[in-house]
């Protein structure tokens, strides 16, 4: 009988990593929205009590009340859902943060469809889109506990706004990368000839058991975790297009503005080759459970799959 994934909630690796560092540096102080269960931070304020705000449902004045902090000298971590942080707060992260360069952390929390029951006023599809455009933000989307624990620590260490887009659901640890995670570099998973995933967040793992699927039919995919949106490893894009030929990006957020649209300008720019974007298209996403919610965009190994042999298809004509 095969043994059953092991999977793991980043929101616990997140909580962890925090505590840690602020026992370590008394800058570190939490901000949240009424987030506190949602956002994992009930150990965060049990050990540092005078270092949680809460702001209660005011996504707004939260980003405020942490650009604030920061210029009070503190490191303030912004917690909240995803859908509601961005979208409500966008001004704020735009004109407080990003163009003053205030030193906050904003943790997305619960994003993509991790409030699949919920329905589409809680579906964070667009966060991405809406966070890279902004100068001088950096725009992390981990994929498993070491990586989330990874940017929390990059976050603490790099001076400025950081956006770091975490999910609810569980996901398996990965395997580790020929290098350990650094902002600005995609992290090379899986070599390969015929076609490249470009994946972030919760589509990491599913992209890698897809190259599987491929191999079995004697396609060899290279795999790349683009955890850092923003900036952008233009690099491996690029080599990824000169040396397959044939790309395939897979997130759990529109197809438009997001890495799919990020990966297709660099092609674009440098070396057009095919591209298939696989995430949700131009649509408001249904309400349903998560797996779903997956199934009905083909975020599924066999979805990939057939997505990459669709890209090679376009590839060789």
């Amino acid at each position: 009988m095969m043994a059953q994934e092991q999977l793991f909630d980043c929101r616990a690796a997140f909580a962890a990593t925090l505590e840690l560092l602020a026992a370590a540096d008394s800058r570190i102080v939490a901000v949240v929205n009424d987030s506190v269960g949602s956002s994992n931070v009930g150990g965060f304020r049990k050990k540092f009590p005078a270092r949680l705000v809460n702001v209660g449902i005011a996504e707004q004045n939260m980003v405020g009340v942490g650009a604030g902090l920061a210029n009070g000298g503190l490191i303030p971590f912004v917690c909240g859902a995803s859908c509601f942080l961005t979208g409500r707060a966008l001004e704020h992260v735009k004109v407080d943060l990003a163009y003053s360069r205030s030193n906050v952390k904003l943790c997305g929390m619960s994003s993509g469809m991790a409030y699949g029951a919920l329905g589409a006023t809680h579906h964070s599809i667009e966060d991405l889109a809406w966070t890279r455009v902004l100068p001088n933000l950096t725009v992390v989307v981990p994929a498993d506990p070491a990586e989330t624990a990874a940017a929390v620590q990059a976050a603490v260490e790099m001076e400025g706004p950081f956006f770091i887009r975490l999910s609810r659901m569980g996901v398996p640890a990965l395997p580790t990368a020929a290098e350990p995670f650094r902002v600005g570099k995609a992290a090379l998973l899986r070599e390969g000839r015929d076609v490249t995933f470009i994946a972030n967040g919760t589509l990491v793992h599913i992209a890698l058991k897809a190259t599987a699927l491929l191999a079995a039919e004697g396609v060899e995919a290279r795999v790349l975790n683009m955890a850092t949106l923003r900036p952008l490893d233009r690099d491996a894009i690029v080599a990824a297009a000169e040396e397959t030929g044939a790309i395939v990006t897979a997130e759990e957020h529109s197809t438009q503005g997001g890495l799919g649209s990020a990966v297709a300008e660099v092609v674009t720019d440098t070396c057009p080759v095919p591209v298939r974007r696989v995430g949700v298209p131009d649509t408001f996403a249904p309400t349903g459970t998560t797996s779903f919610l997956f199934e009905h965009f083909g975020f599924t190994p066999a979805g990939l799959k057939q997505a990459a042999l669709d890209v090679i298809t376009r590839k060789r004509r």
